[in-house]
């Protein structure tokens, strides 16, 4: 899961982009309200997170004008702001969420968590494809080489999570915490069992493997060239 962070206030930045980073997202961020717009116009983000008060252009400029381009990407605005009018003001420029800062971080992570569920709740039509292998979000079909496979829940569930971030070292502790929402216990081998669970379903059998191992540092689904 991709996110940008435009926040001018550096310790909050980095506490955010910390907290996030250390449960799997990958976080672009800036102090500069240009910069921020910059990156929102050249880059694919599953999320943008954006202060309203910023240098040079304000969040609520960068909201604006991310909607105008017809983006549908989830905005979560953050602010000291904490009247009904700047929060009306906020939703108005297209932002989907508002969080006056200061927040506890587990507050703000379910405000994410709710944000980026409900983009891929309304992405259901889409079919997710790497090499050979399909699966469509709507039918729940799983298919290579145009063969069904068929995948229990949480089988379907992490061979999603593995393809929406095809060619990213995915250890076991994202998988445990994305896919199962649990805390990882290091005691537990559950997330590999799943992942071999769905090796033998996907990869067996077939010359070219999908899911790769990485000793010491967890699982990447990629295409071997």
């Amino acid at each position: 899961m991709k996110v940008l962070l435009v926040e001018d206030e550096v310790k909050v930045a980095a506490f955010i982009k910390q907290g996030l980073e250390e449960i799997g997202y990958e976080v672009d961020m800036s102090h500069d309200g240009l910069k921020g717009k910059k990156l929102a116009h050249d880059n694919h983000y599953d999320l943008l997170i954006l202060d309203v008060m910023l240098p040079n252009k304000s969040g609520l400029e960068i909201c604006s004008e991310v909607r105008k381009a017809n983006k549908d990407v989830p905005i979560l605005m953050l602010t000291a702001l904490s009247t009904t009018d700047d929060k009306v003001n906020g939703l108005e420029a297209g932002a989907d969420d508002y969080l006056v800062k200061p927040f506890h971080f587990k507050e703000f992570l379910a405000r994410v968590k709710a944000l980026t569920r409900r983009r891929k709740d309304s992405n259901e039509d889409e079919t997710l494809r790497i090499a050979d292998l399909e699966m469509n979000l709507a039918t729940k079909d799983v298919k290579r080489s145009g063969k069904l496979i068929k995948l229990t829940a949480r089988e379907f569930d992490l061979l999603e999570y593995f393809i929406r971030n095809t060619g990213r070292v995915l250890n076991r502790i994202e998988l445990a915490e994305t896919v199962w929402d649990i805390n990882f216990d290091t005691g537990t081998n559950v997330v590999d069992v799943y992942v071999n669970y769905l090796r033998n379903k996907i990869d067996k059998g077939y010359s070219q493997k999908l899911i790769h191992t990485l000793v010491g540092m967890g699982y990447v689904l990629k295409e071997e060239k």
